[in-house]
Parts: C-alpha cells; sequence; structure tokens
C-alpha cells in the first residue's frame, strides 16, 4: 500500500484512534474500583471530620481502610429522610454505604426544585448526628458535612469542600481550619433561616449563636455556602422536630411514671 495515499492516512489514523480508545477503556475499567475506593474513603474522611473523630490531615495519613473501618466501627445508624422528616431508606453500614458528590447534587435539585427528596443522616454511636448541604459557590459546586449535637440544635463541627473555588479566598472554606471552627458550639435555628453567615461581621461586632463571620475577600463563596446551609437544613428541620417531639413525649411519660 502507497504510505503516502489518502487511504493509508485514514486507515492508520483510524486504528490508532481505536487502539487508544481501546487502551483507554481498559485502563478506565481497571482503574475503577481503585477510583471508587477513593471517593468513599474520601466522603467517610470528610464525615468523620465534621463529627470531630478527627482532622482531615489525620485521616488521610491513616488510609482508605482505616477510614472505612472507623466508620464502621462507630457509626450507629444510617439512612434518609424526606421532605415529612420520615425515614425513606437505611443506608448500610457494614458496607460503608454513604452518599458521595452526585448523590448530593441530585437531591439539592430535588430541594430546589420542590421535588421529593431523600437525603443522608449518619448517626453516630457517642451522639453525634452528621448531615449534609451542597451548593453552589463563585465558581463551582461547595459541599459539607455539619455535626450536631445530642440536642440536635448545637453544632459540634464541620467540613466543607469545593470544586474550583479561588485558592487563599473562596477556598479557605476548606483550606482554613480555623473558618470551620467557629462554628463549633454555635446554634441552628428551626425555621427558614437556620444559620448565616455573616460579611463583615454582626453590628456591633458581637455574634449570635447562629452566626459565623463570612470569609474576607470571598463574598460570593461564603453567600453561596451560606444558601446551602439553609436550603438543606431547613430540608432537615422536619426530622430534627420530629425527633425533639419524640424525645419530649418519652421523657413526659417517664415523669407520668
Amino acid at each position: 500500500m502507497n504510505t503516502n495515499s489518502n487511504v493509508y492516512t485514514i486507515i492508520y489514523t483510524t486504528l490508532v484512534c481505536v487502539l487508544v480508545a481501546a487502551i483507554l477503556a481498559f485502563a478506565s475499567q481497571k482503574l475503577a474500583p481503585k477510583q471508587q475506593e477513593n471517593e468513599k474513603a474520601e466522603n467517610i474522611s470528610q464525615i468523620l471530620t465534621a463529627g470531630k473523630f478527627g482532622t482531615k490531615e489525620e485521616w488521610q495519613a491513616a488510609g482508605n481502610a482505616a477510614i472505612v473501618q472507623y466508620y464502621k466501627d462507630n457509626a450507629a445508624v444510617a439512612f434518609t429522610v424526606n421532605a415529612e422528616g420520615q425515614k425513606v431508606r437505611d443506608l448500610d453500614i457494614a458496607s460503608a454505604e454513604v452518599y458521595g458528590v452526585p448523590g448530593l447534587k441530585a437531591q439539592n435539585y430535588n430541594i430546589k426544585g420542590g421535588k421529593p427528596y431523600d437525603i443522608p443522616v449518619y448517626q453516630f454511636k457517642n451522639g453525634i448526628t452528621v448531615v449534609a448541604i451542597y451548593g453552589a459557590g463563585l465558581w463551582g459546586p461547595v459541599w459539607g458535612y455539619i455535626s450536631l449535637c445530642n440536642d440536635l440544635q448545637t453544632i459540634c463541627g464541620a467540613y466543607f469542600d469545593h470544586e474550583s473555588e479561588t485558592p487563599g479566598l473562596g477556598g479557605k472554606i476548606k483550606d482554613d481550619p480555623s473558618f470551620r471552627a467557629a462554628f463549633a458550639g454555635e446554634k441552628i435555628t428551626l425555621g427558614e433561616n437556620p444559620f448565616d453567615i455573616v460579611k463583615g461581621g454582626a453590628p456591633g461586632g458581637v455574634l449570635d449563636d447562629s452566626k459565623v463571620d463570612a470569609i474576607t475577600g470571598a463574598t460570593m463563596t461564603s453567600k453561596g455556602l451560606d444558601a446551602a446551609i439553609d436550603n438543606w437544613i431547613s430540608s432537615y428541620v422536619p426530622y430534627i422536630n420530629a425527633v425533639l417531639a419524640s424525645k419530649a413525649a418519652e421523657t413526659e411519660n417517664a415523669e407520668e411514671e
């Protein structure tokens, strides 16, 4: 065959493309389980960090197997809840079943669109409950987890992540431990505006129990994270109210006895 002909060029190019596609498909198939393992461990490490079971750096050093095993050993129950605060389905702890970022994204569409949703709740043996949040930052999605103490209204800890926020500015929601630490000990309110990230501080320089300072120079990221927290925590409020009502009823019955 004439190697200078157009036919040769087309055949050669086609064969190269097919070969490269086959190699990429094979590599993708072989690497998929490892990628899924990494994604699961990353999601769980964020949940554990929000729950104050260790720092993100400590979990990264521990490795995937240790992260997953710790979750299995310390999670009490995990499930999803709907807009009425009812449990929809269990998440299997034995297989460390958790919602990944794509799952949170899908439920965020449902929440914002007024459609039926089921969002995850992770309860641990020490009484900590971890809930998820998801929303839009300046350049892309932001997400994370907030842990609640036994009263379900006091924040124990938080962890946030992002896809493409500006390093040193909006990226601080992930990279600045002091920003996340400011959430600990704060209260959420059980209404449409459960929490506020306040630009420039509160009037008189005093923040109440449901506010933290926004990140300087990252107004849009702070607003996006604030909206994500409000949208998702509000979506958990029916569940929180149902649990609090059940606890109150139990206390009342015990006192009567």
